[in-house]
């Protein structure tokens, strides 16, 4: 049995993956350490709870005391690396805590990985030659694209916000432990995630939200910013895919190829809306559609270009976005007890 450390394991990504991670690998023995914080609900880990092979631990990923301790606990031979603060508009208002989890936080963890794992730069302890620490990123740290063109893994990073500058920061310092110590990592950079169990905050839930609630659907300056959309599951494939066949040292993009602007996302849920819950009044959801003031530094395109993963690793999307967003509609109608 492997003991494997899956930090931030109860937000949005990572509670989706836990399962799936778990039913793919019943082999592999899951510590999932995640501070709660208001990103990170338990009930997102319902079905696995009482799992044999699934341990829940509440604590820090900055507080090096804790991190050593589950290390000479569990002895692990995997870290699979999620825990992060993701939530641009509070990177902006909040920056500090961003790059304490985010760069900080990503340090403590590799470094004593590290310590666990090796005798000294480039040489393993016996036991730990195959430890792997594969570190969740985000397509954010290459900047924005103009109408053309995709993100590439090495396409030069180019943050524009503190959210994505503290991500860029842990991507080297991730990068530095592989080229410095001969740690073995992998780097996994996405597009924007969706489905289920994504908290509420964030744009399609929000949209869901605010719709049901006949409430005003807030779209940030023209609607016209473009994203590539992937299902959360997809993106949990992916990530399986890579911690276990990726090349040691190599960064690999999950993407969609869905590209969507915020106009088109808010049409599209009204319109599954006005299907699946009509409105008392008979007018479409789309009347509710409001646009507000842009944040500050909001990148216009972001695209990527999965080649590397699909042809390397096999990998593809199950899921276009009409499909995914149909699931992810019902999945918050349920949710918010519209539909049974």
């Amino acid at each position: 049995m492997k003991n494997i450390l899956v930090t931030g394991g109860a937000g949005f990504i990572g509670a989706n993956f836990i399962p799936y991670m778990l039913n793919q690998n019943p082999e592999n023995h899951i510590v999932n350490i995640d501070k709660l914080t208001y990103a990170g609900d338990l009930k997102n880990l319902e079905e696995v709870k009482n799992h044999q092979n699934y341990t829940f631990i509440e604590g820090d990923i900055c507080d090096r005391e804790c991190v050593e301790k589950l290390f000479k606990e569990y002895k692990f031979e995997g870290v699979i690396h999620f825990a992060a603060e993701s939530h641009v508009d509070n990177s902006i208002s909040s920056p500090d805590e961003f790059i304490r989890t985010n760069v900080f936080g990503t340090f403590t963890l590799l470094d004593v990985a590290r310590n666990h794992w090796m005798e000294s730069p480039h040489v393993h302890k016996e036991q730990y030659e195959k430890c792997r620490f594969h570190h969740i990123s985000t397509d954010e740290v290459y900047g924005t694209l103009g109408q053309t063109g995709l993100f590439l893994e090495t396409t030069p990073y180019a943050p524009n916000s503190p959210y994505s500058a503290s991500k860029a920061s842990s991507d080297f310092i991730v990068r530095s432990y592989f080229h410095t110590y001969g740690m073995n990592v992998v780097t996994t950079n996405c597009s924007n995630n969706y489905g289920p169990k994504q908290h509420d905050e964030k744009l399609i839930p929000t949209i869901i939200r605010k719709a049901v609630a006949e409430e005003n659907i807030p779209i940030y300056g023209d609607g016209k910013n473009i994203r590539d959309w992937l299902y959360v599951l997809d993106h949990c494939k992916g990530i399986e895919l890579v911690y276990r066949k990726g090349v040691s040292g190599e960064t690999y993009n999950i993407g969609g190829r869905n590209e969507r602007n915020n106009n088109y996302i808010a049409s599209k849920i009204c319109e599954l809306l006005d299907k699946n819950t009509p409105r008392k009044n008979g007018n479409s959801y789309k009347e509710l559609i409001t646009y507000v003031k842009d944040r500050p530094g909001h990148d216009l395109r972001y695209a990527i270009d999965a080649s590397k993963i699909e042809n390397e690793l096999g990998w593809k999307a199950d899921e276009n976005f009409e499909t995914g967003i149909e699931k992810t509609v019902a999945w918050y109608l349920k949710k918010y007890q519209i539909i049974s």
